[in-house]
């Protein structure tokens, strides 16, 4: 059977501005159910999910107690990956006649010498206000940056460069299970003479996929966000979706925007490393993207 690996966008199962409780991410964990059932009747599934609101919102209770220090990047990490990736396991598992789901915590490795740790960019937590930049840097000592009409915290985002769990997490996919895995791009560490210690970090989710893809030997890459297609001219009125593109025309689209730009540079890494094609496109409409009839396919 073929493979496919998912990568699940944070705010898919929670959208901008809803609130971040358990009920409102299990109702959107329906729509996830429903297109995996579709994809496990053909592809053996591997899914890798996003963290941003999750992890930020830890971290933000995290700092609200002010009688315990507070816990570093890697360890939020892990235990958004255990929520989310436990949520979905329920989820998945409570829909009949899915394969048996596995949830795996996962460990990437980075460097520590990775650009990104002097220059923060990757989102994380809940929208904020413009007006609050100098109160939550001053308070929290968080870097803000815009996000649309809002401002969100930046962390560091390095590029993942070994998956520790790799070998567990290949044989759970030829076993038949329907495997979660990566989470949040995974829990960022250091690798140091055979030992591992956490990073200040938060792994692009898209990129982990990207990675995982490419070491299992995928069909496909399949991303899903809360945007049914790439764009041209977003925003305009002469915005049109991108159907079928190569990785040359995509280009232009892959800036580092914390937004579609890491979903399109994923895309194109995929294709441009392995000639199998990348797709990009909503949630709801994870089959149709993959018969073509929705969403954009990147190919060679």
């Amino acid at each position: 059977m073929k493979k496919i690996v998912v990568a699940l966008g944070g705010n898919a199962l929670l959208p901008r501005g809803q609130e971040l409780s358990a009920e409102n991410q299990y109702q959107n964990m329906e729509a996830v159910v429903q297109g995996l059932w579709t994809l496990t009747r053909e592809y053996r599934v591997i899914l890798v999910h996003g963290n941003g609101p999750q992890v930020g919102l830890l971290a933000l209770q995290n700092q609200s107690c002010q009688e315990i220090p507070a816990y570093p990047l890697d360890i939020l990490v892990a235990q958004t990956q255990g929520m989310v990736g436990y949520m979905l396991a329920q989820s998945v598992g409570s829909q009949p006649d899915m394969p048996p789901v596995a949830t795996v915590l996962t460990r990437v490795v980075v460097e520590a010498r990775d650009e990104a740790f002097r220059h923060p960019s990757k989102f994380i937590g809940p929208v904020y206000c413009l007006e609050q930049q100098s109160e939550l840097e001053r308070r929290w000592g968080w870097r803000m940056q815009r996000d649309g009409d809002y401002l969100r915290r930046v962390v560091a985002s390095p590029k993942p460069c070994d998956i520790v769990e790799l070998d567990t997490i290949s044989e759970l996919v030829q076993q038949g299970r329907l495997v979660i895995c990566c989470g949040g791009g995974g829990v960022p560490v250091f690798a140091d003479a055979g030992r591992y210690r956490g990073a200040e970090a938060v792994i692009d989710k898209d990129a982990a996929a990207v990675l995982l893809a490419q070491r299992l030997e995928a069909d496909h890459l399949l991303i899903l966000t809360d945007a049914d297609a790439v764009y041209q001219d977003w925003g305009t009125e002469h915005q049109r979706a991108l159907t079928r593109v190569t990785p040359t025309q995509l280009r232009p689209f892959a800036a580092d925007d914390g937004a579609m730009g890491p979903k399109a540079q994923a895309a194109i890494d995929f294709v441009q490393a392995t000639g199998r094609n990348a797709y990009i496109g909503a949630l709801r409409d994870a089959a149709a993207i993959l018969a073509g009839t929705k969403g954009t396919c990147v190919h060679g």
